[in-house]
């Protein structure tokens, strides 16, 4: 019997090719059923990333994400390591600034064995002996991230440009905050994040959604909703213009950086911002010819980081350190071009046939679909079907492109950020 709450997924439901349910305790189950493959992939979205830390805490999100691996009340990290590699299980888990998501893909006889285990993994016991072991790991990963150039510019933007909000910190923390941080301090955020209705259940394969649903409550039904809605208490950050500049020796290239805001993941010109960027800095893009065919740098390209609430359009270069200014000036030129003379039918079409490719090959993969599910009912609210994607992609045009440039320039004042043995530009 479905309560009046759950109303709304019900009459969702009648009407979608998924299959949805909510728990008593809140948790959320999305299901889509691929009968016509072999296996299925399922997983647990937590919705508490680093951007929920406190500055104390900064880097537990991701910390434990590894604890979560490592001991609960009936298996010990060793039966975690054998039982997914018993079920020959694709699996991992990953951390961003919005989210945390456990997952596994296996052959569909095993999808209810693979969502035992990783519900029983949301309820971690944090080992206290396993605590101080896996810390050495997470400050393995700081050091390493450290000695990457482009990581320290990405790090660098960041915290500029999200200055002020808990957006500005790396997903991996800080050295000093890790080695200070505590196993009663993450079991505290621990047990306030991972509470049921902060989280969602999602299942994407050859399965029999009845089973599953009755598998969920079996596994989940009993946990607490005693914690706090992360997403729900969220402040949107506010975009920071400037210049950074961090020198750096040891390095031999100059990483440059130019960031300016972009539509979030709900924005209505989401996909508009995935063309800008494909066609100004993908594959055979405006910068592969430009700039890296000129001779101008190795490397350079253009990301867009969306995020629930706000989204950044970066521009990146890395070459040598005496090129830079020639480096800087190309990307604006480049964006100086597409924001006044537009990008081309060929163009859009380009890069709309390869986006097309990958979300119909992805189709047909359960844990591809998994992902795309949990990005949907994270962002969105809903799970979207693959024709919906494709529509969304379908209705990509020049007209549009330039319609969301006008909402969210790529000239005039943004972020610079450069890095590397020079210490340019002067500020």
């Amino acid at each position: 019997m479905t309560d009046q709450r759950n109303k709304g997924l019900t009459d969702f439901a009648m009407a979608s090719p998924f299959i949805e349910d909510c728990l008593s305790n809140g948790l959320r189950v999305v299901i889509e059923q691929m009968p016509h493959v072999k296996s299925a992939a399922c997983g647990f979205l937590v919705r508490t990333g680093s951007r929920d830390e406190t500055p104390s805490l900064a880097g537990v999100s991701h910390f434990l994400e590894h604890m979560c691996f490592k001991g609960t009340p009936h298996r010990t990290w060793h039966d975690i390591n054998v039982e997914f590699d018993e079920m020959g299980s694709v699996y991992n888990a990953f951390t961003t600034k919005d989210r945390t998501f456990y997952y596994g893909w296996v052959r569909s006889g095993d999808v209810e064995r693979q969502m035992a285990l990783i519900a029983d993994m949301m309820r971690s016991t944090l080992p206290p002996g396993e605590f101080d072991m896996e810390k050495k790991v997470i400050l393995e990963e700081i050091a390493m991230a450290n000695d990457q150039i482009e990581h320290l510019a990405y790090h660098l933007l960041h915290q500029k440009v999200f200055a002020d909000s808990s957006m500005a910190w790396p997903v991996l923390g800080y050295e000093t905050g890790i080695q200070a941080l505590s196993r009663d301090a993450m079991h505290e955020y621990f047990a306030r994040r991972y509470a049921p209705d902060n989280m969602m259940l999602i299942v994407a394969g050859n399965v029999d959604a009845a089973k599953t649903i009755a598998a969920a409550k079996r596994l989940c039904d009993h946990w607490a909703a005693e914690g706090v809605r992360t997403a729900d208490g969220r402040q949107t950050p506010c975009f920071h213009a400037g210049t950074a500049v961090q020198r750096i020796e040891r390095f031999r290239q100059q990483a440059v950086l130019l960031a300016f805001p972009a539509p979030s993941a709900q924005d209505r010109h989401d996909e508009e911002a995935e063309a800008l960027a494909a066609i100004l800095g993908g594959e055979n893009s405006r910068f592969f010819w430009n700039i890296i065919q000129a001779g101008i740098a190795p490397r350079a390209g253009a990301l867009r980081e969306s995020y629930q609430d706000c989204g950044l359009m970066i521009f990146y270069g890395l070459g040598e350190p005496e090129n830079a200014e020639k480096l800087a000036e190309a990307m604006q030129r480049e964006a100086i071009e597409i924001t006044t003379k537009g990008v081309n039918e060929h163009e859009v079409q380009r890069v709309r046939n390869k986006r097309r490719t990958h979300l119909a090959a992805e189709a047909e993969a359960p844990f591809y679909r998994l992902v795309q599910i949990m990005e949907d009912v994270d962002y969105r609210g809903r799970p979207h079907t693959v024709e919906e994607r494709l529509d969304r992609v379908n209705r990509v045009t020049a007209e549009s492109i330039a319609a969301c440039l006008e909402r969210f320039p790529i000239t005039g004042e943004g972020y610079f950020v450069s890095v590397g043995p020079r210490d340019w530009p002067p500020l």
